[in-house]
Formats: structure tokens, C-alpha cells, sequence
């Protein structure tokens, strides 16, 4: 007998057709002996529409307000899953995030999970009976509901597999494990069977839309086993690990893209101790995550061009926040928001020399530009122009035997 945790994504559980499907799914987890504590998205779909809700209330709807308004959605799915499976003759029960409670730090909408009760769900299972959960959400120390920010669900399966320490992590979805890239894009990508937490970190950070990037750095951190799989079919999923598990033959493992990025240029740039800082302080304190970064310094070497990527939401924000630093001094400044970034990752690229050359090679066959390029360890980024995305995608795909 195992304790599994059974995370159901929002295509999972989008029409009562697909919950009942997902309540025969836990049923034979809890006939065959498991202990089974599942997790729920709200339905497809279902949060973007109390966005919308809110919004047309007011652009500015009130974050707490509106967190209580979001949660809402997971407990809808939480009612009718448990009401599915009592129908099924499963003992289950539902529990709010209030209810257990799951206890959370942080901003409204960006709130992270540090500990929940145990006791009487524990006490639940051991008298036979299904636990359901909301996913994304929780309570702050001052009694008031938060959530986890999208695609939290997959946080919160991790974090009660951890602290009930689970034997296992499901998270279940509408394709069937992991893959090369988005086979909805690229048809010949290929399911991956195996995967490092590395891997799967950085693919899901830089755009793979399978798991949160904070779900899999979580799992990675206490060694929690996580499958990725499908709840329409019944073919094996992809298995996330540790560095054990990595491969280090295969010099790239996917390729991930993601189209929300925005691309600011700062010339002539007074080059001295700090600048950076200072540009980079008053975004930081507005909470706006830069990423890439590349300087150039002039051959006078007084100034510098400073070049940076931001997500494409901020980018107003970004341009009203630099315009107004009096502790900075440049020439000019433009900026791109039809950008895209495109990355390989692979365990095999620390070993594997000409990886970058090859990409770069392929890329300039296709006659795409680079505007930025990042690179860590097992991960190589570049931005290039959004129109490009698709064709750069295939060749990557193709040149390092992805198809």
C-alpha cells in the first residue's frame, strides 16, 4: 500500500463528464490499497472567467477580494469531485484550504505554502477514505484566503506529498507525459520517459506549460518522485528524478519557447560602479523579474549600451519606472515586445562540445537573427523576433535528433 498524492489539472476535471471520469481514476487507486489524497484545479477555463468578472468591476479589483474570488473556482471542482466519488460508494471527503488549514506567507496572488495540519486527514485516511483538496490556495497567519499564483495547483500537490510524506506525486493532464516540445506546435516531438529535476526545471521555467517551475525546484529540494501523465490514456507518463537519473549522452533533452517576453535597450549608459544596481532596484522593488542581460561597453569605455529582457506584461511599468530614475543617465532608449525566447536544455550540454555552434549554425540557415542569448549549464536561451518562433522551434528540433 502506497500514499499518493493526485494532482487533476483543469482539462482534467473541465466538464462533470471529464470529474467522473477523474472519480473512476481515484477509485482504482483506493481499490487497489492506496491511500489517496487528491488535488483539484478549478474547470477549464473557470478562472479566466472571474478575471474577467472582476475586471469588469474595475480594472484595479481589490487583490484580497479578488483572491477569495479565484479560490473559488478549485472549491467548486473539490464539491463535485468528492460528490462524484460518495456517488461511486468511495468514503471521501472534501477539505477547504481554511478547513485543514494550509498555512501561507506572502502577497495575495503570489502567496507560497509553509505548513499545514496533518492530524485529521491523516486520521481520514486511515479509516479508509479519499481526501480532496483545493489546489492554489491557503490561508495567511491572519486568517485571510490567498492564492498561489497561476498554476498553483501543482505547488500544493507537491507540498502535501512533502509534508505528508507521501510515497508519490501524480500530477495528471491532458497529454501524456513530458515532451520534447509542444507537440501541439511540432508533431513529431517525442514523450520524454525520463527526466532529471534540473531538466524539468528549467524547461518549465522557460515556457514547457506541463508543470510550475516552482512545483518542480519544491520536488527537486526533498526529493519528492513526481510522474507526469495523461488522465485520458493509459500510457506511462514521464518520470522526474534526480541527478541521478540524469542522461548524460543525449546533448539536448527539449526545446522551450515562450512569447510573453519584452526586450528593453538602454545607450549610452554613464559606465561606473552601481549603474546596474540602480536601474535595476526601483524594478525589483515593483516586483518586475528581469532576466536576460547583456552590456556592451563602448571602445571609449565611459559608456555602455544595456540591453534586458522583462515579461511583456510589465513592460509599461518597466518604460515609466526607468523614464523616471534620476539616478541613472543615458542617451537613448528603445524597447520590443514582439519578441519571443527560445531555449535548448540537456544534462548533456556540459559534456557535449559544439552545442552552441549548432544552434547558432541553425539558426542563421533559417536567417534568424539573435537579438540576446543566455546560457547556463544544461540550458542555452536566446531572444529573437516573435514572428520567428515557430520555424526556430522545428530546426532546433531537428538538428539535435529530437524528431
Amino acid at each position: 500500500m502506497a500514499k499518493k498524492v493526485l494532482k487533476f489539472g483543469g482539462t482534467s476535471v473541465g466538464t462533470i463528464e471529464r470529474i467522473l471520469h477523474v472519480a473512476e481514476i481515484i477509485k482504482k487507486e483506493f481499490v487497489a490499497g492506496n491511500e489517496i489524497i487528491a488535488i483539484v484545479s478549478a474547470m477549464a477555463g473557470k478562472t479566466n472567467a472571474l478575471i474577467n468578472q472582476s475586471k469588469e468591476i474595475s480594472n484595479n479589483f481589490n487583490k484580497q477580494e479578488l483572491d477569495v474570488l479565484l479560490a473559488s473556482g478549485e472549491q467548486v471542482t473539490t464539491a463535485l469531485l468528492a460528490g462524484a466519488l460518495i456517488e461511486k460508494k468511495v468514503n471521501a471527503k472534501s477539505w477547504l484550504s481554511w478547513q485543514i488549514p494550509i498555512l501561507t506567507e506572502g502577497e495575495n496572488s503570489n502567496a507560497r505554502i509553509i505548513n499545514m495540519s496533518i492530524e485529521e486527514i491523516n486520521k481520514f485516511l486511515s479509516k479508509k477514505g479519499v481526501v480532496i483538496i483545493p489546489g492554489f490556495q491557503g490561508i495567511s497567519k491572519n486568517g485571510q484566503i490567498t492564492t498561489i499564483g497561476r498554476g498553483g495547483s501543482d505547488a500544493t500537490a507537491v507540498a502535501v506529498a512533502k509534508i505528508f510524506n507521501a510515497d508519490t506525486c501524480e500530477i495528471y493532464t491532458d497529454v501524456d507525459g513530458v515532451y520534447s516540445t509542444d507537440p501541439n506546435k511540432i508533431p513529431v516531438a517525442k514523450k520524454i520517459e525520463k527526466i532529471s529535476y534540473d531538466e524539468m526545471l528549467e524547461l518549465s521555467s522557460l515556457g514547457a506549460k506541463v508543470m510550475q517551475s516552482s512545483a518542480v525546484q519544491t520536488a527537486m529540494m526533498y526529493s519528492i518522485p513526481l510522474e507526469v501523465k495523461s488522465t485520458f490514456t493509459n500510457r506511462q507518463g514521464t518520470k522526474i528524478f534526480n541527478q541521478d537519473n540524469i542522461d548524460y549522452t543525449k546533448s539536448v533533452t527539449g526545446v522551450a519557447y515562450s512569447k510573453d517576453d519584452a526586450k528593453i535597450t538602454l545607450i549610452g549608459v554613464e559606465d561606473k560602479p552601481g549603474v546596474a544596481a540602480n536601474i535595476f532596484e526601483p524594478l525589483d522593488k515593483e516586483q518586475i523579474n528581469v532576466d536576460m542581460v547583456i552590456q556592451n561597453i563602448s571602445s571609449d569605455q565611459k559608456t555602455t549600451d544595456l540591453t534586458f529582457t522583462i515579461k511583456r506584461d510589465d513592460l509599461s511599468t518597466a518604460l515609466k519606472i526607468i523614464k523616471k530614475n534620476n539616478q541613472i543617465k543615458y542617451k537613448t532608449m528603445s524597447h520590443d515586445d514582439k519578441v519571443s525566447k527560445v531555449s535548448i536544455v540537456g544534462a548533456g550540454m556540459v559534456s557535449t562540445p559544439g552545442v552552441t555552434f549548432r544552434m547558432f549554425r541553425g539558426l542563421a540557415e533559417e536567417n534568424i537573427n539573435i537579438l540576446a542569448i543566455s546560457t547556463s549549464e544544461i540550458k542555452l536561451s536566446v531572444i529573437i523576433n516573435e514572428n520567428n518562433t515557430l520555424k526556430a522551434i522545428k530546426k532546433l528540433h531537428t538538428i539535435f535528433d529530437l524528431d
